[in-house]
């Protein structure tokens, strides 16, 4: 059955592949060096030269906010694959052994939720020092619990379909019956819950690099652009608005997008009249 694609899909594929696209043209093109230095466009509004102003180094914002999607979207997508690569398995083993095995898997999980993923990028960067890749450990062992909970929540009635017994009858092991039956059938939970946790990650990249634990100078960042114009936002708001409108925007794509691919892979949708 073909399902159709709802406006809050389209809108949030839209919106989210537009940064998508300004990401990958920033990789050979951007409409000034990010690194470049202007003394005389110091603090130069909007204009013709320059779209969303210049910052007080004289570097172009919108050449500087299309560079820093590269960070948000780099720092997300690893973030978000670190945790369901290591917490799908660890959620699929929980609800396939169950007892000893299970608790100890859960109670792990509540133990890092205890550290929020700003606590574990002070702890890390304590250790080894602030950067891009410290903020994508921090987050993605803070998403590890959420997948391996909602892969378990999603697998446990599973085990006592006909499907999963008929398997169980015919000598399968655990490991097999979660990998071709198990897996396949709460994919698009874990679909849906990665655009909550991507959207997720991007603000908490922004957050840990305002605070300066995240992508370092000079690299750049929406986050640090935020922080870098706090104390000029009076005479020069274009600083602070358009980093900050990339941020609200690409979420709000993002979060759009979650929710288009929920009613459309929902599989009680299916049975609706």
């Amino acid at each position: 059955m073909t399902r159709a694609v709802t406006p809050d899909l389209a809108l949030g594929a839209g919106l989210s592949g537009i940064f998508v696209l300004a990401a990958l043209v920033s990789l050979a093109w951007t409409p000034y060096d990010v690194e470049a230095l202007d003394a005389a466009a110091r603090f130069q509004p909007p204009s013709a030269d320059h779209w969303m102003g210049a910052n007080h180094l004289g570097r172009d914002v919108l050449s500087m906010v299309m560079a820093g999607a590269q960070v948000s979207i780099a720092v997300a997508f690893l973030a978000v694959g670190l945790g369901a690569v290591v917490g799908v398995p660890l959620g699929l083993a929980a609800a396939a052994s169950g007892g000893l095995l299970s608790e100890a898997i859960m109670r792990a999980g509540d133990l890092i939720f205890a550290f929020p993923a700003v606590i574990l990028a002070i702890l890390i960067s304590a250790v080894y020092g602030p950067g891009a890749m410290n903020a994508v450990i921090a987050i993605g062992v803070f998403n590890i619990p959420v997948f391996a909970r909602l892969a378990r929540a999603g697998a446990l009635p599973l085990w006592t379909s006909g499907y999963a017994l008929g398997a169980r009858t015919a000598g399968r092991g655990a490991v097999a019956i979660s990998i071709d039956h198990i897996l396949p059938n709460i994919a698009h939970l874990l679909i849906v819950q990665a655009t909550v946790q991507f959207s997720m990650a991007v603000l908490a990249e922004a957050g840990l690099s305002y605070v300066g634990l995240g992508a370092q100078p000079p690299a750049p960042s929406w986050g640090r652009m935020l922080a870098e114009s706090q104390t000029m936002a009076g005479f020069a708001p274009w600083l602070a608005v358009f980093p900050g409108l990339a941020i609200f925007l690409f979420v709000f794509g993002v979060n759009l997008l979650g929710d288009g691919l929920r009613r459309c892979l929902d599989p009680q949708r299916e049975r609706a009249p």
